[in-house]
């Protein structure tokens, strides 16, 4: 993903705190905030609410309709995930927080099936139905 890549010890902490996450997502959320940083246009901080439709954006642009089985195949089942991610990172040293920062940040920011089913392009109203 963009090249990033966690260092073994790093990897190996996430994989023992945060069993439920594929190693993939960690990378997968390091590229969805230099995505979403890219699209505001300046380094500055990324609130959750900008970050997890960053990441839905990302999502959606690499994997397309498949965009909800891959996030789930990694564990990533709901915004609240990305938080607990994103938390983990901080934890581990590779992210930073600022103060009132908090997973909550991330929780129901959107919903998954409307996200990544019910909205999807070819869904959307005046295009033909099957």
């Amino acid at each position: 993903m963009d090249g990033a890549v966690l260092a073994d010890p790093i990897m190996d902490r996430l994989r023992k705190r945060h069993p439920a996450y594929h190693d993939t997502a960690y990378l997968f959320i390091l590229a969805a905030l230099h995505y979403t940083i890219e699209r505001v246009g300046e380094a500055r901080h990324i609130t959750g609410r900008e970050l997890a439709e960053g990441a839905r954006d990302l999502a959606l642009e690499r994997f397309g309709l498949m965009a909800r089985n891959v996030l789930e195949f990694w564990g990533i089942r709901c915004t609240r995930d990305l938080g607990e991610i994103v938390f983990a990172l901080v934890e581990c040293g590779v992210l930073v927080k600022q103060d009132g920062d908090c997973v909550m940040d991330f929780e129901d920011v959107f919903c998954f099936a409307d996200a990544f089913d019910a909205n999807y392009p070819w869904c959307a109203e005046g295009h033909a139905q099957n």
